[in-house]
């Protein structure tokens, strides 16, 4: 049977989290495809704090699946409106895959400090097309995204 998630060193894992901890977004990617494939596949490093702008990808073939590798996390959709629509929890000794489907608004919020999702989806990478960003969410780093984020973990807590 052929691996679905590949290899990471510690020495990989400890590096993303110490960039993570640099940035404004608390998150760090460690891409593997090259600019121009089809196929996208990234290790995504988060730390608990993180707060990413809800979004949707508009494209049929944008189907994102997430794997979970460490930490436990929750994903949200919300309708057009903003309003949540479901939780489906994501950890270590319960459910660790999932898959959203394209034209979803969605987001995710962290419950472990150091989480790690390996993530892929179809479609050429194109940053003008790749995702549509939420009008009734607050932008990443805004005065109003923290108590934003804090609204969302309390409405996705760990049943």
């Amino acid at each position: 049977m052929k691996k679905i998630i590949p290899e990471i060193s510690s020495s990989e894992i400890d590096f993303h989290f110490g960039e993570a901890s640099k940035t404004s977004r608390r998150r760090s990617p460690l891409i593997l495809h090259k600019k121009g494939d089809y196929y996208n596949k990234v290790f995504n490093f988060i730390l608990m704090d993180s707060y990413m702008h809800p979004h949707l990808h508009p494209s049929s073939e944008k189907i994102e699946k997430m794997y979970l590798v460490k930490g436990s996390f929750g994903l949200l959709t919300f309708d057009d409106d903003g309003k949540v629509t479901d939780t489906i929890i994501l950890e270590e000794e319960g459910n660790t895959f999932l898959e959203v489907p394209a034209f979803t608004w969605h987001t995710y919020v962290m419950f472990s400090e150091k989480t790690i999702i390996y993530e892929t989806m179809e479609g050429q990478y194109n940053p003008d097309s790749w995702k549509k960003l939420a009008p009734w969410a607050p932008t990443e780093n805004s005065t109003e995204s923290n108590p934003y984020l804090l609204s969302l973990k309390k409405q996705a807590t760990i049943k």
